[in-house]
């Protein structure tokens, strides 16, 4: 029997593409899907799907330990209005809660990772179950950066990696060397299209996204996808640069082929090993067929 590997499912596309790629990779996948929240169509990709609510930590353990899971990876979001109107926390959650000082996503998360690895289920971080859905560094579309715009790629580089690492926000917007925008509470989306606004009547300006720094990706992953095309298309941005093997392209061959056909330059930036601290500077990128 294939090796099985466990999904903690979200809502959105990511639990889709995450079954089909490790099922790809020849492994037996056992989705828990929250009930609200996960597609049903996982249920048509997943070997196997068990429902379960909100807050049923021992249920979502007995979920993969029954079925001798081991590795686990989650997978989606959990709609904010949910976590309050659907909620229904077991005694162990109930818990687990009560021993958190301090109670934000990372350590509830951080927490459930610990309950489920006294049950012998490790969390995963994803991205090597992903593929080319985690791009490498590397133009992705037809049309490569110019010159100007790949010095506002290190300049945006530098700036987006400072204010993640104050946990304010992982993307900006800049033109010329400029700050436009960069994102607060509202998102991502919404922080592209105001720095796009303030780019001038003609735009031009680009966008990066990074990661934070020691950002644990079990948890969290920066995704781009075609909703994030359409708040470029809405600010007249130019370029998107996203931080290579460390961004999740939902339903990548469409995210290109829309980017090539409204003009949108996407570039997947690395940052190399020997960076200090106080210097981080992307990689100069090259341009290649998108694949």
């Amino acid at each position: 029997m294939p090796e099985p590997l466990g999904i903690i499912a979200g809502n959105g596309e990511f639990p889709l593409i995450l079954a089909r790629a490790a099922r790809q990779q020849g492994l037996r996948v056992v989705a828990a899907a929250f009930e609200g929240e996960t597609d049903p169509a996982l249920q048509q990709v997943a070997d196997e799907t068990e429902w379960v609510r909100l807050g049923q930590l021992d249920k979502l353990s007995k979920v993969f330990t029954t079925r001798h899971v081991t590795r686990a990876v989650m997978a989606g979001g959990i709609t904010p209005a949910n976590l309050f109107k659907n909620l229904s926390l077991d005694f162990r959650m109930i818990a687990v809660a009560a021993r958190l000082k301090v109670r934000n996503a990372e350590t509830i998360f951080g927490a459930v990772a610990e309950e489920l690895q006294k049950d012998g289920v490790m969390l995963l971080d994803p991205r090597p179950f992903l593929g080319e859905h985690v791009p490498t560094a590397g133009v992705l579309t037809r049309r490569a950066p110019d010159r100007e715009q790949q010095e506002d790629i290190a300049f945006g580089w530098r700036i987006a990696k400072a204010v993640s690492a104050l946990d304010i926000g992982q993307t900006v917007v800049v033109k010329r060397g400029t700050v436009l925008a960069v994102e607060g509470f509202e998102g991502s989306d919404e922080c592209i299209q105001r720095g796009g606004a303030l780019a001038g009547e003609k735009g031009g300006a680009v966008v990066v996204k990074v990661s934070k720094p020691n950002q644990d990706f079990r948890f969290d992953i920066p995704c781009i996808g075609l909703r994030t095309l359409q708040s470029c298309a809405v600010g007249k941005i130019a370029v998107l640069a996203a931080e290579a093997g460390a961004t999740l392209f939902l339903d990548k061959p469409k995210v290109l082929a829309a980017a090539d056909k409204q003009g949108l330059r996407i570039v997947a930036v690395g940052q190399p090993s020997s960076l200090s601290n106080e210097s981080q500077t992307p990689k100069q990128v090259t341009a290649h067929e998108p694949s």
